[in-house]
């Protein structure tokens, strides 16, 4: 396996785009549970340009009911993301780590929770204001919206560290 250099600008720039609308290559899952990490993982995959077809476990989407939990699952976005640091299955695709907020860049995402650690949303970092982070998202569609406008009572930033590739 190789690792490459994961395409932040290609995260955002797709991001950008489809915000506020509907890429027609992805289900929108907005009327089963919100569209925020469907969103989130099409910008990584436009950022990483690559799968991990590892049945269950890994990050993949080839149609609404042909997909991995990874990739519209807040909570198994997170798993699969920071686990596969040291690969799961045959270990391709983007890799991550749970890092405080001074480590995050453009391209990697957030997840807002509640107290009790039930986080349930997955929104992009798309710039910076001030230093707070500037995201886009669906579900409740934004580009550029400052992330201390939401309501959470828990918030941990997902930092891409690279992508591997066969």
């Amino acid at each position: 396996m190789m690792i490459k250099e994961y395409d932040r600008r290609a995260a955002v720039e797709f991001a950008r785009r489809w915000a506020f609308r509907r890429n027609p290559g992805y289900y929108n899952f907005n009327d089963l549970g919100g569209d925020c990490t469907n969103f989130a993982s099409q910008c990584v995959f436009a950022g990483a340009g690559v799968m991990n077809f590892t049945p269950t476990f890994g990050w993949y989407y080839k149609s609404a009911n042909d997909r991995t939990a990874s990739w519209t699952g807040v909570e198994y976005f997170y798993n699969f993301m920071t686990g596969n640091e040291k690969g799961i299955g045959n270990g391709a695709g983007p890799f991550a780590e749970e890092v405080s907020v001074d480590k995050i860049e453009i391209g990697d995402i957030i997840q807002l929770g509640r107290a009790n650690g039930d986080f349930y949303h997955s929104p992009v970092v798309v710039g910076f204001s001030r230093g707070i982070p500037l995201i886009a998202a669906h579900s409740y569609d934004a580009y550029g919206r400052p992330i201390n406008s939401y309501r959470f009572e828990r918030i941990r930033y997902i930092h891409i560290l690279g992508v591997r590739s066969e």
